[in-house]
């Protein structure tokens, strides 16, 4: 490190810290401005953006339309965290912690607020009986592998989120300790992914479920160098098992289409800022050469 650092013996909170995202942390929570959330057609109202923790909810849902439910159909408004939208008191109202995704169900009498992206996964497979096996004795095992997965990813991409991806691409300085430090955990991670994967087809067993729906925006797209540059930083190739399950799901059509939903960069058939139906991703996909 280029100099050292002693720490102040009360923290205090330095606004010009610099580095992307910068003007959107602070250590306070609550509303900055007056702002109501708009309201789609559909039951299913979903606040968030095109980060892997949005995709989570994005895909789980076109997988939903996929299969046959109807039910799952939603509008998807786009929440800029860029310019501060979860600070609006609309999202705050839904969301107290100001993070991307939350979600509004509105088919029932009293509307059901979702926040934390696991949680909307676990909600939505239970309400609609899909990609989670039911809570009942001939399948508790098996529904609590795809959890014990679930909460894995919740526990981890924070390491490779807020650890390496923030210092290794978004830190106004580059230091070599953080970046060791995350480093050194992100392939831990994925040597525990690829372990896994090596003995089964998905990351919980032989059946596709919402432990590979929340991973694979994380761990897939960093595997096939959509995430932060650092595909060969971390010599994601070494992780044969990981980068075949990887490519298998970016396949499915419900990720391809899901994963696009509430973005704004890339390519033109990878943006739709909002979403209302699946005319408007048939729309953008069309712009694929």
């Amino acid at each position: 490190m280029s100099k050292q650092y002693t720490p102040e013996k009360v923290w205090t909170f330095d606004a010009q810290s610099g580095g992307t995202w910068a003007k959107t942390n602070r250590p306070v929570s609550g509303a900055t401005h007056e702002k109501t959330l708009p309201v789609g057609k559909h039951p299913l109202q979903l606040y968030s953006m095109g980060t892997p923790n949005g995709q989570k909810i994005t895909i789980m849902l076109e997988e939903l339309l996929a299969s046959g439910e109807k039910r799952a159909e939603y509008d998807a408004f786009m929440i800029n965290i860029s310019e501060s939208h979860q600070f609006s008191s609309g999202f705050v109202d839904i969301n107290p912690n100001s993070k991307i995704p939350a979600l509004v169900d509105n088919s029932q009498s009293t509307a059901i607020s979702v926040f934390e992206s696991g949680a909307i996964l676990l909600y939505l497979a239970d309400k609609f009986e899909r990609f989670i096996p039911k809570s009942q004795a001939a399948t508790l095992a098996k529904r609590t592998l795809v959890l014990n997965w679930l909460f894995w990813l919740q526990g981890s991409a924070p390491y490779l989120g807020g650890g390496f991806g923030h210092f290794y691409s978004y830190a106004p300085e580059k230091f070599e300790y953080p970046i060791n430090r995350f480093t050194m955990e992100t392939k831990r991670q994925l040597d525990v992914l690829d372990k896994q994967l090596a003995k089964h087809e998905f990351i919980a067993g032989d059946e596709y479920s919402i432990a590979d729906i929340a991973i694979w925006p994380w761990y897939g797209n960093l595997v096939l160098g959509n995430l932060y540059s650092a595909a060969e930083f971390l010599d994601v190739a070494s992780y044969q098992h990981v980068s075949r399950w990887a490519k298998a799901i970016a396949k499915r059509p419900a990720v391809e289409r899901g994963r696009i939903v509430n973005c704004t960069w890339g390519e033109p058939w990878e943006m739709l800022e909002h979403r209302h139906s699946s005319a408007d991703i048939d729309a953008v996909l069309k712009l694929k050469p």
